[in-house]
C-alpha cells in the first residue's frame, strides 16, 4: 500500500470518527409551538394575535411565525399580516430561556381599499418561562421594518403567549 492510499484511508477514518463523535454528543432538537395575543403601538395601540412554530438545538433555533394586527377603520389604524421566518439565539437555561431573534417576512398591510404586499425584516427578543411540565409563558418584543410603500414602514409589537415544548 502506497503513502497516498494510507493518508486517504487515515483521512476517511478520522472523518467517520469525527462524525460519530458529533452524532453522539449532539443535543437533541427540541420543538415548541406558541399561541399569542398582544399589542402594537404603531401608530396607536391595537391588538395583534398569532402563532409560532419553532425548533431549536442547544443555542440556535429556527421559527416560523404568523401574526395578524387587526385593522380598525373607526380609529384609522391599518391592519398588518406577517409571515416570518426567524433565527433565534437562546440561552440553554432550564427555567427561563432568554433569546434574541432576527428574521425576514412577507407582509400585507391594508387599510380600507388600499393594500401593500412586500417583504421586510424584524429584530427582537424575549423570554420563555417554565410554568408546569412542558407549558411555558412566552413574552416577546419585535420591531418590523417594511419595504415597499407601506402606510407605516416601522411597526413595534409586544405579546404574551402560551408556549408548549415537545
Amino acid at each position: 500500500m502506497g503513502p497516498g492510499i494510507r493518508s486517504r484511508r487515515s483521512l476517511a477514518v478520522s472523518f467517520v470518527l469525527a462524525c460519530a463523535f458529533l452524532a453522539a454528543t449532539a443535543a437533541p432538537a427540541r420543538a415548541d409551538i406558541t399561541a399569542f395575543i398582544g399589542v402594537s403601538p404603531t401608530p396607536d395601540n391595537h391588538s395583534v394575535k398569532g402563532f409560532g412554530v419553532g425548533v431549536g438545538l442547544l443555542i440556535v433555533g429556527f421559527e416560523f411565525e404568523y401574526s395578524n394586527l387587526t385593522e380598525d377603520t373607526f380609529e384609522q389604524l391599518p391592519g398588518l399580516k406577517t409571515y416570518s421566518g426567524n433565527v433565534l439565539v437562546q440561552t440553554p437555561t432550564p427555567s427561563i430561556q432568554l433569546y434574541g431573534t432576527l428574521g425576514a417576512e412577507g407582509y400585507q398591510e391594508s387599510f380600507g381599499s388600499s393594500e401593500e404586499t412586500n417583504f421586510g425584516t424584524n429584530i427582537g427578543g424575549g423570554a420563555k418561562i417554565n410554568l408546569v411540565g412542558p407549558l411555558r409563558v412566552r413574552v416577546d418584543y419585535r420591531i418590523f421594518r417594511l419595504q415597499g410603500d407601506p402606510i407605516h414602514d416601522v411597526y413595534q409589537r409586544f405579546y404574551v403567549g402560551a408556549n408548549l415544548k415537545f
